[in-house]
C-alpha cells in the first residue's frame, strides 16, 4: 500500500506518486490508519478504483501521474478514513483497461474513476456493469455515456451553446465559424448551427480547416471573404467562432491577422480549447470570448496541488480531483446505496474545481460555465458561471 496522503500531510507524498511503472497502488485517506469501529466491529473500507495509463514516461504518463496525485489530494482534503483509492495501470489500451477494471473490482472497488479515452471506457463499461459498478469516465466522448457510465468532462456542445447565447445577449446576430476537419469539428459544427438557431441568430458561413501545418490559409481566406462580402448587407457577420486549441491557435493567428479578422473588428468566439496558459500570446484572439470554468477555482486548486507535490498540475487533474471527490461525498451511505443512479444523479448535483456539475440519467454532465474574455495573460470573467438548479436548469450566479 502506498500511504500517499499520509505522506502528503508531512510534505512527502510526491515520492509515493512518482512510480509510473507499477501496475497498481492503494491509497487511503489517512494512510495506514485502521478503519473506525461501528458497534465494536471494524467497518469495511469503501474502495474507489482509478484507471490511468501509468506505463511509460511520455506526456500521457505524466498526465496520469498528475491525475493520480489529484485523487490522493482529494482523499487528504476530504479526510475520510474509511475511503481507499485503488489505482490500476490500464496500459493505454482497451484490453488493458478492461483487465484493470476487473482487478479493481476484484479488490473491492465499488465505483471506478477513469479511464481517459472513449475506447478504453467502452471496454471497461461491460466489465463494470456486470458487477453493478458505476464508472465516472474522464473521456469527453459522449458516445460512451449511459447505462452506468457518467461523464466528468465538459461537452463541446455545452461550450458552444454557452458562448453563442452570451454573444446574442450582447447584440451579435449573424455568425460564422471555422472548425477543424476532424471528429471534433463534426461535433462542433452541428452544435454551432443549433446554438445559433436556438438563440435567435443567423448562420452566415461555416468553414473547415485541415490539421496539417500551414494548411489553413485557404479556409481562413475564404472565411475573410465571406465576412467582407456580408459587410454591405442588412445583416453583416459580426461574430466568428474559431474552434481550436493550443496546437492550432498559434497557426491560425497570423493568418487571421493578415486577413483582417480579429483585433476588435469582428467579435471572435472560442471553445474550451482556448483555455491554456499561453493563449493570450496569439494577438488576433485577445479580446475574444470563450466558455470555461471560473479561473479562481483552478488557481486555488493549482496552488494547493503545487504546495503538496512541488509542481503544477496538468489541466485534466481537476477532473480526477472532482470525480474522486464525488465518490468520497457519496461514500458515507450504506453499502448498496452509495453509488446508485439516484445518488449519482441527485438533483443538487456536486461542486468541484471546475464548478458545479450535475450528472444526468443518460450519463452526460451538465456544467455551469462562465464566459471569459481572453487577455494577454489569462482570462477575465465577463459573466460568472450559472449555478445548476435542482431541476437541472442553469440559473444566474448570485
Amino acid at each position: 500500500m502506498c500511504a500517499g496522503v499520509a505522506a502528503l500531510a508531512a510534505g512527502l507524498v510526491g515520492a509515493c506518486a512518482t512510480n509510473l511503472n507499477g501496475s497498481s497502488s492503494s491509497t487511503s485517506a489517512l494512510g495506514e490508519q485502521k478503519p473506525p469501529l461501528a458497534d465494536g466491529k471494524p467497518q469495511k473500507p469503501v474502495r474507489i478504483g482509478m484507471l490511468l495509463t501509468l506505463s511509460g514516461y511520455g506526456p500521457q504518463a505524466v498526465t496520469a501521474k498528475g491525475m493520480k496525485q489529484a485523487g490522493e489530494l482529494a482523499l487528504f482534503e476530504l479526510d475520510n478514513a474509511l475511503v481507499q483509492l485503488i489505482v490500476k495501470d490500464d496500459r493505454g489500451t482497451p484490453e488493458g483497461a478492461a483487465q484493470a477494471a476487473q482487478e479493481a473490482i476484484g479488490e473491492g472497488a465499488e465505483i471506478i474513476v477513469g479511464p481517459i479515452t472513449g475506447a478504453a471506457t467502452s471496454a471497461v463499461a461491460p466489465v463494470a456493469r456486470k458487477s453493478s459498478v458505476p464508472v465516472l469516465t474522464l473521456s469527453n466522448d459522449r458516445r460512451v455515456a449511459g447505462n452506468g457510465v457518467y461523464m466528468m468532462s465538459v461537452l463541446p456542445e455545452q461550450e458552444v451553446d454557452r458562448v453563442v447565447a452570451y454573444a446574442v445577449s450582447r447584440g451579435k446576430r449573424r455568425f460564422a465559424a471555422l472548425v477543424p476537419d476532424d471528429a471534433y469539428g463534426q461535433v462542433v459544427e452541428p452544435a454551432f448551427r443549433q446554438a445559433v438557431q436556438r438563440s435567435g441568430g443567423m448562420v452566415g458561413s461555416v468553414g473547415r480547416y485541415p490539421l496539417e501545418a500551414n494548411a489553413m490559409l485557404d479556409p481562413v481566406r475564404a472565411l475573410a471573404d465571406e465576412v467582407k462580402q456580408s459587410a454591405d448587407t442588412a445583416a453583416p457577420i459580426d461574430a466568428v467562432l474559431i474552434a481550436a486549441g493550443p496546437e492550432m491557435l498559434p497557426q491560425i493567428d497570423p493568418v487571421l491577422t493578415y486577413a483582417g479578422i480579429g483585433g476588435g473588428r469582428i467579435q471572435l468566439l472560442g471553445t474550451g480549447g482556448w483555455d491554456f496558459p499561453s493563449a493570450g500570446r496569439n494577438g488576433a484572439f485577445v479580446g475574444g470570448w470563450y466558455p470555461g470554468s471560473d479561473p479562481h477555482g483552478w488557481t486555488d486548486f493549482a496552488q494547493r496541488f503545487s504546495r503538496s507535490f512541488g509542481q503544477s498540475p496538468p489541466k485534466l487533474a481537476s477532473l480526477a480531483y472532482d470525480a474522486v471527490s464525488i465518490a468520497i461525498t457519496l461514500s458515507s451511505a450504506e453499502p448498496g446505496q452509495r453509488f446508485t443512479p439516484a445518488a449519482l444523479t441527485r438533483p443538487a448535483g456536486f461542486t468541484g474545481v471546475e464548478g458545479s456539475i450535475r450528472l444526468r440519467s443518460d450519463g452526460t454532465p451538465e456544467r455551469g460555465l462562465a464566459v471569459l474574455e481572453l487577455q494577454t495573460f489569462g482570462g477575465n470573467v465577463l459573466e460568472p458561471a450559472p449555478m445548476v438548479a435542482p431541476d437541472g436548469r442553469a440559473t444566474a450566479a448570485r
